[in-house]
């Protein structure tokens, strides 16, 4: 099986392992695109009023005023241990992949709580041993980000995504390439002031591809439970239930994530994490049925300006 599967990397079955480690990577790491969460809306010199304001009299808070930085710059090493290389219910063969990424955002406010996005990533993953799976992953975005304050800071989010698939790190040697539009909804729900859920719902949707087997329409639903224990270090965990209907063959699979990250953040630019994940997959052609476990760590280096 694993013989096969090196020698047509560049087929169909290929292609579509590729995209499956890429959502199963981004899920530990989350988000793909950067999120951008707006202010108070007061005053830098103010802060929100109390119901005990009256008690204590007329006060004057005093706070350093923070200035919004729309650049976001990142390097992220992870390394993790994989179960299942080729995504396989049968003959699976395990790795340690390395999977360094370089991305650049530019995030501007367009007014108020509306803000826009063009940036873009590159990802590489290495496998140690099965080195003929070794493959690079472009994502080029653009798109809209917005708030509703009233409604416990809920974000809308609607952007196009240029997904570009290369053997290795040969970036001029593309194997597939996906145009998509990708539309989420996401409401945060703070639970005092150190722990927070995040309710959400997407959906990734192939408008033009070079390949027609691989493509596919991703419905997604995921909860994420995030607790910071002390101001450096921090706990996130995450369910994911996601529906990937592919547009031939009549395949429609149902994939179960869960992952879990512990941080410690070093600097605000430099955090140390541990990551895993463990991802079920149940298809309608059982051969496309398989589970996977991801285990390692990453340092994620990040700069704003």
């Amino acid at each position: 099986m694993i013989l096969f599967l090196i020698g047509s990397l560049g087929s169909a079955h290929g292609q579509i392992v590729q995209l499956n480690q890429v959502a199963l990577v981004q899920a530990e790491n989350r988000p793909l695109v950067p999120v951008t969460a707006p202010n108070s809306g007061l005053p830098s010199d103010q802060v929100p009023a109390s119901p005990n304001d009256a008690d204590l009299g007329e006060q004057q808070i005093l706070k350093r005023e923070d200035t919004y930085q729309p650049f976001t710059a990142s390097s992220m090493t992870p390394i993790f241990f994989t179960s299942n290389v080729a995504l396989t219910n049968t003959g699976e063969v395990s790795d340690v992949v390395f999977a360094p990424l370089v991305s650049a955002f530019y995030d501007p406010r367009i007014t108020g709580n509306l803000y826009a996005l063009l940036g873009a990533q590159e990802q590489i993953f290495y496998y140690g041993k099965y080195t003929a799976f070794n493959f690079g992953s472009l994502d080029c975005e653009a798109g809209l980000t917005y708030f509703l304050p009233q409604f416990h800071n809920l974000m809308l989010r609607a952007w196009y995504d240029f997904n570009r698939l290369t053997f290795d790190d040969r970036l001029g040697d593309e194997f597939f390439s996906n145009h998509q539009v990708l539309l989420d909804a996401e409401l945060p729900i703070r639970l005092g002031r150190a722990q927070q859920v995040t309710v959400g719902a997407d959906t990734d949707l192939s408008v033009g591809a070079d390949h027609q087997s691989p493509r596919r329409n991703d419905y997604e639903g995921y909860v994420v439970y995030t607790v910071g224990l002390t101001r450096s270090i921090s706990i996130e965990a995450a369910g994911r239930i996601v529906a990937r209907v592919y547009h031939q063959n009549g395949r429609t699979d149902l994939s179960e994530i869960l992952s879990a990250t512990a941080s410690y953040h070093l600097t605000n630019w430099c955090t140390l994490s541990a990551i895993s994940s463990f991802a079920h997959n149940d298809s309608n052609q059982d051969v496309f049925d398989y589970d996977v476990g991801n285990l390692g760590g990453e340092l994620l280096l990040t700069v704003k300006f």
